[in-house]
């Protein structure tokens, strides 16, 4: 072993306490980059192969009924490899174990499984038998929520058709990865849930024999999509079709995009402030360091040593500090990563998650934290090889003494002496005092993007569930009723309040922009489930215009005032414009709405409803239930209540799950950096320490100065790290939202309260273990002079 070696080994063991800190805090953000990138490398892989397995559809399609030889005509259009058109119907469900009824959809398959688009991936059971009426696959999740087994059986309302179902194996989609009811966003796997049965049974049961209302295509590699989805519709017009679409726009698949996005952010972010801060960390001990070592980098380049060897001394210090660090962050990230995988697999319908750490993601991991360590480290490592070695045998210059803006304005005439050495000593060096603050409001900063995500899931809660939809139940009609529907909901047992709607799909037009959405229409009255403004006002909804909501309006490029262009895909198709009235806040799909009046105009069709929200007497619940299965006007049901814990036991989880981590990597931030500060501070001042205690100073006395800079220098950083923190919220919070998912920017003030709770207790512990060790100055030692 070198010397040079000899002396990095003891520079490291003596500097512990710091290189661990630094570590520590590399380790935190290597660790989430692990984490995301693997997990993400994960899902894209085994979503890859599960759609080529199964043969997942490019393009996707409903329609009211249409001949099975319309598919040879959609057969021909140019980039089509295979058609494939089914039988769906949305059901009610009686199942045994709850007396509240579930709804699901039935889909057609083959006779025996072949090649056909989207196929069944049996888990367990067997295939249907085509000469046994009523047998069913039932998807995996939906049986798990119930307890099914093959053999059991459940009733479903088909068509208006009581009919008995019996379950024979358990099986999963590609279609279906993200299981969830047609117009809503979070799956509920108890209250609803897919099956297949065979195509000659269900087109018997749906009056559709010889025909389909459903298909999807498959297109060669490079086809031209815009022009096929073109021509879809214009084929499938005459019969019903509610307008084709591409993957993008397909549940299912644009979901776990969704998710795979918001790994992609967890993976930057995250990782660079955790990186950023360490290379601070870096840089100002090992400039620290260097500055102490003036007389032994003179005394090495005396013995012979070069300029380059003295800095790859020092580059190798910060090196081996970077590669610990990273090395755990590897391991403690592959670990949470394999956590994830086991969360998305009980999240998302995949047949198995294949989760590893690939050599690539290891190598990059590396290269970005040796990158950015070495980035950090830079400068002070070409200073210690370019110091000439009689300069570095003088003592570093001190720095000038200067009149700070306090004094200038009278504002430390009153202090104690003690106070104003602490002022002078931190603005005598006001860049060194300035890193300081910013590594110290870093911590603050983290520590407020680690915990705000659970505000944000109490603003949406009430917001979205207290303020908005203040609803108990909404019930969705199989096909839009006439108003005599009206008094048969207002019938139904325990209904104190029913509010009707409709609801259209309908294109959106702006230009060049357009989106496929649902246009609701409601009455006058609103008071069960108001449509709220981004002040979260009641809107005034208006029969000549409508409002978008504010994602919709960002996609459509359009503000209040501007006209859309509104193609309805149903009826009789009319198109009219309309002029934006004003924009809603909601946090999840985009919608657009208009008075119900407004909308039977533009139908053309006469009064005609889709549903209702309904505020019901919990006391009858029992016998709403029994009414609403035994009514063949409703196809479903949805409870609000079962909404917000479908919200609690997916996204808040989800969430909340990973607040745990974060607030634990942003607690280790937090320490490092303070620890790192203080020790730094002490070791700067230590001389001047050491002349206070032999001039008479006491130790409290010394302790009281020391602490009193350190208090200083939190006094600048907390405002500057809650300011910061606000604004890593913000690019959290716009790297999260997507087309189906948005989240508002919302910190309570506990959240800012417990960073600076954690910053306190991480400086008062810091500050506490220096002070110890300027207990124990050697103050012969520290006051030798060095000239």
């Amino acid at each position: 072993m070198s010397m040079l070696d000899r002396k990095l080994a003891r520079d490291l063991g003596s500097m512990k306490g710091q290189f661990i800190a630094i570590a520590l805090v590399i380790a935190c953000g290597v660790a989430a980059f692990v984490m995301a990138l693997s997990t993400l490398t994960s899902l894209q892989t085994t979503r890859s192969g599960y759609y080529n397995s199964q043969r997942f559809g490019d393009v996707f399609a409903r329609l009211k009924r249409a001949p099975d030889l319309l598919a040879e005509r959609l057969a021909e259009i140019p980039g089509v490899l295979r058609v494939q058109t089914r039988v769906e119907m949305e059901v009610t469900l009686d199942m045994p174990d709850m007396a509240e009824p579930a709804s699901g959809r039935i889909i057609s398959i083959p006779e025996r499984p072949g090649r056909e688009l989207n196929a069944v991936y049996l888990r367990r059971g067997r295939w249907i038998d085509p000469d046994r009426t009523g047998e069913v696959i039932v998807s995996e999740s939906f049986a798990k929520a119930h307890h099914l087994q093959p053999g059991d059986s459940f009733r479903a309302v088909v068509n208006g058709n009581r009919v008995g179902l019996q379950v024979v194996g358990l099986g999963m989609s590609p279609e279906y990865i993200y299981e969830v009811r047609p117009g809503e966003l979070l799956p509920d796997n108890k209250r609803f849930g897919v099956m297949w049965m065979n195509d000659r049974q269900l087109s018997e049961l749906c009056d559709l024999e010889a025909s389909f209302n459903s298909l999807s295509l498959r297109l060669a590699r490079g086809a031209p999509m815009a022009e096929v989805l073109r021509r879809v519709d214009l084929i499938i017009e005459p019969y019903g079709g509610s307008g084709s679409h591409d993957r993008d726009d397909q549940i299912s698949h644009r979901m776990i995009s969704d998710e795979m996005k918001q790994l992609q952010s967890m993976a930057t972010v995250p990782t660079a402030i955790f990186l950023a801060v360490a290379a601070y960390l870096l840089n100002v001990v090992l400039a620290r360091l260097i500055s102490t070592q003036r007389e032994q980098i003179a005394m090495i380049k005396a013995f012979g040593y070069n300029g380059r060897e003295v800095g790859w001394h020092y580059a190798k210090m910060a090196g081996i500090v970077a590669l610990g660090g990273a090395l755990l962050g590897i391991g403690v990230g592959a670990r949470i990563g394999r956590g994830m995988a086991v969360m998305y697999a009980k999240f998302f319908n995949f047949p198995q998650i294949e989760f590893q750490v690939e050599w690539w993601q290891v190598a990059l991991a590396l290269l970005v934290t040796l990158g950015a360590s070495g980035l950090g480290v830079f400068k002070s490592v070409r200073h210690a090889a370019s110091l000439p070695p009689a300069e570095a045998m003088r003592p570093e210059t001190p720095p000038t003494a200067r009149v700070t803006w306090l004094e200038r304005f009278g504002l430390m005439r009153r202090m104690a002496n003690s106070s104003k050495m602490s002022f002078r000593s931190l603005f005598a060096r006001p860049l060194r005092t300035a890193l300081g603050v910013l590594g110290i409001s870093m911590a603050v900063a983290v520590l407020v993007l680690g915990t705000f995500s659970e505000d944000m899931i109490r603003y949406v809660m009430e917001s979205q569930f207290q303020r908005a939809q203040r609803q108990d139940f909404t019930v969705t009609f199989a096909e839009p009723a006439d108003l005599s529907a009206v008094d048969e909901v207002r019938s139904l047992p325990g209904v104190q309040r029913a509010e009707l709607f409709r609801a259209a799909a309908v294109r959106m037009r702006s230009g060049h922009h357009h989106r496929k959405v649902s246009l609701m229409g409601y009455g006058e009255e609103r008071r069960i489930y108001p449509v709220l403004d981004m002040q979260m006002q009641p809107v005034p909804l208006r029969r000549d215009g409508v409002h978008l909501s504010a994602t919709l309006a960002e996609q459509l490029q359009v503000v209040p005032g501007d006209t859309v262009r509104v193609e309805v895909l149903e009826g009789k198709r009319r198109h009219a414009d309309l002029i934006v009235r004003g924009l809603v806040d909601d946090f999840s799909g985009s919608a657009a709405y208009m008075r119900m009046e407004g909308l039977w105009d533009l139908l053309a069709e006469g009064p005609t409803l889709s549903g209702a929200h309904l505020s019901v007497d919990e006391k009858d619940l029992g016998r709403l239930y029994q009414r609403v299965k035994d009514t063949p006007l409703i196809a479903a049901i949805t409870s609000k209540n079962a909404i917000v814990q479908s919200f609690r036991d997916t996204m808040a989880e989800n969430l909340l799950r990973m607040k745990v981590f974060i607030v634990a990597f942003a607690c280790i931030i937090a320490f490092g950096v303070v620890y790192n500060s203080a020790r730094i501070a002490a070791s700067e001042r230590s001389r001047d320490f050491a002349t206070l205690r032999v001039l008479g100073y006491s130790r409290q006395e010394v302790s009281r100065l020391f602490l009193g800079e350190i208090g200083t220098l939190l006094a600048l950083a907390l405002p500057l790290g809650l300011l910061i923190g606000y604004g890593f919220a913000a690019m959290t919070v716009a790297g999260l939202a997507t087309e189906s998912q948005r989240f508002p920017l919302v910190i309570y003030p506990a959240t800012y309260a417990f960073a600076l709770c954690v910053i306190g207790v991480a400086s008062l512990l810091s500050s506490l273990w220096v002070r110890r060790k300027l207990d124990e100055l050697d103050l012969i030692a520290v006051l030798k002079a060095r000239d």
